[in-house]
């Protein structure tokens, strides 16, 4: 036996510190073939150690907190939005409610509401500061934590966000192992999401929050499988409060409620009074939570800030920039401003389908719904930044569906849009992305039907 061989997996980590090392420190966000190649030879590390029969769970576990210690005191260099926590952090601490105050009018008033306002929003950009924020409660409590313990350093604030996403992780890690025991699915599942390079980068690394919201998401389910619904509606509003997507999957959880994990008795009626029970805990807690920042001015200012995902901005997109075409085609301009309005249709009635005439049997074929339901929703979305296949992936660790996983790896086509300057996308990368997912998608579903029919 070779010494390559023997000691494949020890070389695997050690060559993923030094690369992960090379990313954070190094890497030029316009350097798109170099974080390529970066990319694809730390997916074949992460194939080789998570497929290993020699390393523990224990031993997964100090690799998974190792590579992201990496990450501690890196400036993220793959996206600016870190510089809009830190703002709104600090404007929080200075007694201001962010989402009622523009960064780019203060700065054109020669004001700096905090420290480093001007570093700050040269560093979050002209299209940032010019819209209010749209980031929820418990996200806010991050960034004020954030200000809390470093007002005056932008590194010091990275150093404490960037703990605050590992500590999530972690807890990831612990929640997801006990519902993966639950569900009698084996327990190295999770390191498919915890040992991702695309988590580690774009979550441990870029600063994104995603890895809180999942956090509390996890846990959810977690009590939700224990029949503890009251605190699993808690949880699930946390989550929203964290990152409003969960909201898509409010509907998906009638079937556990009606006929299954809740009706083992076949009280009907207690089902549905507990089903409306969960929907009103979980949407009260909401509301509480967003309470502190409440004010006459605060659902304008958001609705305007989260519809210009639907009416304004596109990037990565799949079908729509199909429907684009179509739209330049018969009408001779970018049909956005519509096609924004139809495809939010089209997922609530794809969720319709799936929670009244999908057959879920158990709370695996429920996260599995939550996963298509997702996943047709950024389908057909006009902007999926990469950050949005965090929850995809997680949601995959509970199914047997290994799609979610593909994708994070093929995702990093989308950073092409970032070699240009000023950022501008070649198509043919997204729909080799898009090929390569749907691909495998199709391969997956049809496999699982044979196994089915066996």
């Amino acid at each position: 036996m070779s010494f390559i061989s023997k000691y494949k997996e020890i070389l695997c980590v050690l060559v993923s510190i030094i690369l992960y090392f090379m990313i954070a420190y190094f890497l030029e966000r316009t350097a798109f073939y170099t974080l390529l190649l970066l990319w694809v030879s730390l997916f074949g590390c992460f194939y080789v150690v998570i497929k290993s029969s020699t390393l523990t769970t224990a031993n997964l576990i100090g690799i998974t907190i190792v590579f992201r210690l990496v990450f501690l005191f890196a400036i993220p260099n793959l996206s600016q939005d870190f510089y809009r926590f830190i703002w709104d952090g600090r404007m929080i601490l200075a007694g201001f409610n962010p989402y009622l105050s523009l960064p780019e009018t203060f700065i054109q008033q020669g004001i700096q509401p905090i420290s480093e306002a001007y570093q700050l929003y040269e560093g979050m950009g002209e299209m940032n500061g010019s819209h209010y924020t749209n980031y929820p409660p418990l996200n806010q409590l991050c960034f004020f934590i954030a200000a809390l313990f470093a007002n005056k350093s932008i590194f010091g604030s990275v150093i404490v966000l960037r703990t605050l996403i590992i500590l999530a992780d972690l807890g990831i890690l612990y929640f997801g192992k006990k519902l993966l025991e639950r569900l009698q699915l084996p327990v190295r599942n999770i390191f498919w999401y915890a040992l991702n390079p695309f988590i580690i980068i774009e979550m441990t690394g870029n600063l994104h929050f995603e890895p809180v919201m999942l956090f509390f998401l996890v846990w959810s389910f977690y009590k939700l499988h224990q029949q503890k619904w009251v605190w699993a509606a808690v949880l699930l509003a946390c989550s929203v409060s964290v990152k409003l997507i969960p909201l898509l999957f409010l509907p998906l959880f009638f079937q556990w409620f009606v006929k299954n994990g809740n009706n083992k008795s076949g009280f009907y009626i207690k089902s549905y009074v507990n089903l409306g029970l969960f929907y009103l805990i979980c949407l009260t807690s909401i509301v509480v939570l967003f309470l502190p920042f409440y004010s006459s001015e605060l659902m304008a200012n958001y609705a305007n800030s989260v519809g210009l995902w639907f009416r304004n901005f596109e990037f990565n997109a799949s079908f729509y920039y199909i429907f684009r075409e179509i739209g330049y085609l018969f009408r001779g301009y970018n049909e956005i401003a519509i096609i924004g309005k139809i495809t939010p249709i089209l997922t609530i009635l794809f969720l319709i389908y799936i929670t009244f005439f999908r057959n879920n049997k158990n709370f695996i074929q429920t996260i599995s719904a939550l996963l298509f339901g997702l996943c047709f929703y950024y389908f057909t979305a006009t902007t999926v930044h990469p950050w949005y296949l965090a929850t995809p992936l997680i949601l995959g660790v509970f199914t047997k569906y290994k799609f979610p996983v593909v994708w994070s790896f093929v995702i990093i086509l989308s950073y092409q849009a970032y070699a240009n300057f000023p950022w501008r996308e070649n198509l043919y990368f997204v729909a080799l992305e898009y090929i390569v997912l749907y691909g495998f998608l199709i391969f997956e579903i049809k496999k699982n039907k044979r196994v089915i029919k066996q």
